[in-house]
């Protein structure tokens, strides 16, 4: 899938969904299973080939001929507590096929760590997300894993709120943060009823069946343009959220953020058969900001401070600036404003300007000498205030 960027994205989405303890966390498992029916009937015959081969194998003696690997031997739904070599050689089994794994808890991951890498796992995620990876090991040894692959792999983890901020913490602007797709449950009401789930069964299976078949033939390089048209407009969105807020977290997050949403789009757009719905471009949006919304709850005040080096704490996502001003204000209160909120990036002069050029506001009255600038007045545009829920009280 060709990003509006032009660079060629596979559809790589990786999951963690955060909740608290007893939240029903395990409820996606269903639906996974189901998803996942065909593969691992597959799966289950070459794990029987590569048993039976191993054990021909053992049973030789050590100057006996011993035949290769068999071919064609791809197992894609791997076991999370796996070495890092047994990780590249499943990769370089699978042909170009992506694997998946579900972890129950997020720091499963950490069986992919080495010796000489402690951060091995990290790289995993981020080199999974990034088109045209190369990762792998060399080994001397004839009987060990030497190759090197492309990392396609897809997968879900679980885990709760702390448990998971505590995880990231080493690395929150490395990387990974941003190429996954975050969710989260909302607590309970205290005395709450216990939530019932819902069943899935054969007609289930039914019914999700033919989309399962248009991804499986799928091949080559897809187009839409309704999703790019769509993830334009998506990027606009967030841009006009970041010059608003004066947000640089918001801004950064929302890069991949939205590569992520746009691949949603086309894998939703082949599993229907090429064919596009209004109803993938409502998902899709409410997908991205959502996300948005989860990283920023969960992680936005720590890579502030992280990238800052300042420990002044600062609200949750992105604050709309000029939705606090008054209708009419001042320079001298947008200044007092950016500090009051605790904007460090950028200047005051920049966000003013940028407003004025995208139609946010205007001058009101006169332009006043340079050297009483603290006291130019601007004025909320009829534009903005119709996007934004607002209406014009104050006659030009």
């Amino acid at each position: 899938f060709r990003y509006i960027d032009n660079v060629p994205h596979e559809a790589t989405l990786m999951n963690v969904l955060m909740a608290g303890t007893g939240a029903g966390k395990n409820c996606i498992s269903d639906p996974i299973n189901r998803i996942l029916a065909d593969i691992r009937q597959r799966d289950k015959e070459n794990l029987q080939r590569e048993r039976e081969w191993k054990k021909e194998m053992q049973s030789k003696g050590a100057n006996k001929d011993k035949r290769h690997r068999p071919e064609g031997l791809f197992i894609q739904e791997i076991h999370p507590d796996m070495t890092n070599a047994a990780f590249v050689q499943r990769l370089a089994d699978a042909e170009g096929r992506f694997l998946y794994t579900k972890m129950n808890e997020i720091d499963q991951f950490d069986a992919l760590k080495t010796s000489a890498r402690s951060k091995a796992h990290f790289q995993i995620m981020c080199l999974a997300f990034d088109p045209g990876n190369v990762y792998g090991q060399t080994r001397i040894g004839t009987g060990s894993v030497s190759e090197r692959v492309c990392i396609r792999f897809n997968w879900n983890a679980s885990t709760t709120l702390r448990k998971g901020q505590s995880y990231f913490s080493s690395v929150l602007t490395d990387g990974p943060i941003s190429r996954i797709n975050f969710c989260m449950i909302p607590p309970r009401e205290i005395g709450s009823e216990m939530p019932v789930y819902g069943a899935y069964d054969a007609a289930f299976d039914e019914e999700l069946r033919p989309y399962i078949e248009c991804l499986s033939k799928a091949r080559g390089e897809v187009v839409c343009k309704q999703a790019a048209s769509l993830a334009k407009k998506l990027v606009e969105e967030c841009a006009e959220t970041a010059r608003l807020s004066q947000n640089r977290v918001y801004e950064n997050l929302s890069f991949r953020a939205n590569v992520i949403a746009y691949l949603k789009a086309m894998v939703l757009y082949v599993a229907h058969g090429e064919r596009w719905d209004k109803t993938m471009e409502e998902f899709v949006r409410w997908s991205l900001h959502y996300d948005l919304w989860c990283k920023m709850r969960l992680f936005g005040d720590a890579i502030e401070e992280q990238e800052m080096a300042e420990g002044t704490k600062k609200h949750r996502g992105p604050q709309n600036l000029l939705d606090l001003l008054p209708e009419v204000f001042t320079r001298e209160e947008a200044g007092a404003l950016r500090t009051r909120v605790g904007v460090r990036g950028g200047s005051l002069t920049h966000m003013l300007n940028n407003w004025r050029q995208r139609g946010y506001i205007e001058l009101y009255g006169e332009e006043v000498p340079r050297d009483e600038a603290s006291q130019q007045r601007y004025i909320k545009t009829e534009g903005y205030l119709r996007r934004h829920g607002g209406k014009l009280r104050i006659e030009n």
